[in-house]
């Protein structure tokens, strides 16, 4: 045993893991010399080629470890709810430190760092009477607050010290909203009075001292095991959105390989180099007179009138607005979630053309309900063998994809039609081949049990997902869709597509769930959906159907909704807080939870939320440095099976619209592992 002297006591503290490659030592509390539990020790480095940050949890007795630690200095500190962050202790790999911590003084000063959805559980809804009588009329109170979670935290977080900031003035609201024509557009939707009245009011209850009502608790079991290691890249206007590591359908390829991402503000590919600490940045390439995503119009075939329909993001003001970061996205490519295939590939949905009619492929305008379709993104892929791109013209609109046991990448995105692309069929050097290498089905249902088809199900396709276990596709429809279809205050649909039939199927998520956004299927082929809207996990067992025909509302036995954890809004029952921007399922166990443990992002509280459905128990990863971390897509891989714990991992990124609104304003990759212990290393 070794004696450190710390304020005044004298403390007898374990030494057995003082070496090389890692930082251990014991977290106690500067008034009393009690340690502290479950509070987070923070490593970072601007010694190597690019920022990193280590992140772990401290044991019962406030004992932690910092490992596998590139040789590099570092600054150390401590950040828990209760009390205040440490000082920053100079340290290299090897060293056993003894770190203070104050608690904090007031309700204030303590509730600084608590996640943005507690901020945001003390919002009060507008009267029912109030929007029954609005210019776009809501059933209820939790329809609104649903579609105000859909419209308002798909960008950036709702209680960032930003944004409460800002949001006990009315003149501030106002200014803000337009300084990006999207969220002015989304606000609109909302009844734009009554959305800045219910912030007004909101903003000056924080604004004279008022403080979420319960605190967050610690980490706590295995979620004291977790590691967190965390990578800068990007500028100060990187838009990173997703990052890929692996196939996703065998997380056994590339092994310790560069994890890429995409530049959706900025059209580059992002490429990190774990292993060098480094990254890299490719410019993605564009189309003849290419203009920012911005500034894109649309246009029928044949002609007619030319409409705007760019997405005004981040520098694109409502017309007569300042902002002093106009022109920061020079995106028309805004290319969109990566995904690698086994050939190594870097697949992506990307802008390849204009929007307009005249300019898809002759061959697509065969089809009427192609022909007048206005869609956005298409394909495209960056071979890592030869460092070269590829664009790829599709019929239909893409946003997310993802690829089938058979090789076929299947594409949502589009407001009428699943799309797919089987690149067997694909060569670039004979563009004949474009046509037979792609295909579409209107997303029509048998809505009266007849056996024909006839209800279509229109709706921004938003994620999609092929299942292992029984062929078929399913894809998210939450409702609103930025927009573009207006269904305000709807659930939302959840879509089958069975590729041997050509059927379609709707499903309705069960009150009080509302908006599933990103979907995933387990291995036994049942689908899970983390609910945007509502706070809700959400599972759908279609073998559970007794009717399987109909316009959504049938088979609500196919359903089972979980509450994630965290606050709930006041007043409003069954509503969270968070927001669940996607969802995913760990097939493979790649990060040591269970094979099919499901993951939901915890997009509004800096968290990553697992969830286990054996014991239908939920696990919470928070990320509490840097605060507002926006997460996104994940993605985990396999990088050595005899490695036990160091050998697997879930990657996830800062996906922040601005970033500049996160505590450290750069983008980010990130790695969670979990070890056996809190000081396993």
């Amino acid at each position: 045993m070794k004696k450190r002297i710390l304020c005044g006591l004298l403390l007898a503290v374990p030494t057995a893991f003082a070496s090389s490659g890692h930082i251990s030592g014991q977290v106690r509390n500067a008034a009393d010399g009690h340690p502290e539990a479950g509070v987070w020790v923070i490593a970072e480095s601007s010694g190597l080629p690019t920022s990193l940050r280590k992140i772990v949890v401290t044991d019962d007795q406030g004992r932690f470890v910092l490992p596998e630690l590139p040789a590099a200095g570092y600054k150390v500190w401590v950040r828990g709810y209760g009390l205040v962050d440490s000082g920053k202790t100079d340290a290299v790999a090897g060293a056993d430190l003894s770190l203070a911590v104050s608690t904090a003084k007031t309700a204030q000063q303590a509730a600084a760092i608590y996640p943005s959805n507690y901020w945001l559980a003390m919002l009060e809804a507008p009267s029912a009477a109030r929007l029954a009588k609005a210019e776009h009329p809501y059933a209820s109170p939790e329809a609104w607050i649903g579609q105000m979670q859909l419209n308002c935290i798909i960008c950036h977080q709702q209680g960032s010290p930003l944004v409460r900031g800002v949001a006990g003035s009315r003149a501030a609201l106002d200014h803000g909203m337009k300084k990006a024509g999207l969220m002015n557009l989304l606000s609109e939707q909302l009844n734009r009075d009554v959305l800045i009245d219910t912030y007004e009011v909101w903003g000056k209850k924080i604004a004279a001292g008022a403080t979420p009502k319960v605190p967050p608790p610690r980490p706590a079991g295995i979620e004291r095991n977790m590691v967190i290691t965390e990578w800068g890249f990007g500028g100060p206007y990187t838009y990173s959105h997703d990052v890929i590591s692996t196939d996703k359908r065998n997380p056994r390829l590339y092994p310790g390989g560069k994890i890429y991402g995409l530049d959706i503000g900025n059209d580059n590919l992002l490429i990190l180099d774990p292993k060098a600490n480094s990254w890299e940045q490719i410019k993605l390439p564009s189309y003849p007179n290419a203009v920012t995503w911005c500034d894109q119009t649309y246009k029928p075939l044949g002609g007619g009138e030319e409409i705007h329909v760019g997405a005004q993001l981040t520098g694109c003001p409502v017309p007569g607005t300042e902002s002093p970061h106009k022109g920061a996205y020079n995106n028309p490519v805004n290319a969109h979630n990566p995904m690698m295939d086994d050939t190594g590939k870097v697949w992506m949905t990307m802008q390849v053309r204009r929007e307009w009619g005249d300019d898809m492929p002759a061959f697509c305008n065969k089809d009427p309900v192609i022909a007048q379709n206005l869609h956005h993104r298409q394909l495209g892929y960056y071979d890592t063998k030869t460092g070269k791109f590829q664009q790829i013209d599709t019929c239909f609109g893409t946003h997310h994809l993802q690829f089938d046991d058979k090789g076929v990448l299947w594409v949502n995105g589009d407001g009428n039609v699943v799309g797919w692309f089987d690149p067997k069929k694909y060569d670039p050097a004979k563009p004949e081949t474009l046509e037979a290498a792609q295909g579409w089905s209107e997303s029509k249902v048998d809505s009266d049990g007849d056996g024909v088809a006839d209800k279509p199900i229109i709706g921004y396709r938003y994620s999609i997902i092929p299942s292992p276990a029984t062929d078929d596709v399913w894809v998210s429809i939450p409702p609103g869709s930025y927009g573009k279809y207006p269904s305000y205050g709807d659930r939302g649909y959840i879509e089958r597509f069975d590729p041997k039939t050509g059927k379609h199927e709707a499903y309705k998520p069960p009150a009080p769930a509302v908006g599933a956004r990103g979907i995933d299927v387990d291995s036994k082929g049942v689908i899970w959906a983390g609910m945007a809207g509502s706070g809700h996990l959400a599972r759908f067992d279609r073998r559970l159907c007794k009717q399987t025909w109909g316009d959504g509302d049938q088979c609500p036995e196919g359903w089972k909704l979980w509450e994630t954890p965290g606050p709930r809004f006041e007043g409003v029952p069954g509503k969270g807080t968070n927001f669940h921007y996607y969802t995913w399922v760990d097939q493979f166990d790649t990060l040591g939870m269970g094979k099919d443990t499901v993951f939901v992002t915890g997009t509004n509280s800096d968290s990553l939320i697992a969830f286990r459905p054996d014991t239908e128990t939920f696990s919470v990863i928070r990320i509490p440095y840097p605060m507002i971390t926006f997460t996104r897509g994940l993605d985990g891989r396999i990088d050595d099976d005899s490695a036990g714990w160091k050998g697997r991992g879930v990657w996830f990124t800062n996906g922040l619209d601005p970033v500049f609104m996160s505590e450290i304003p750069q983008s980010y990759a990130g790695k969670v592992q979990m070890r056996p212990d809190p000081l396993a290393y």
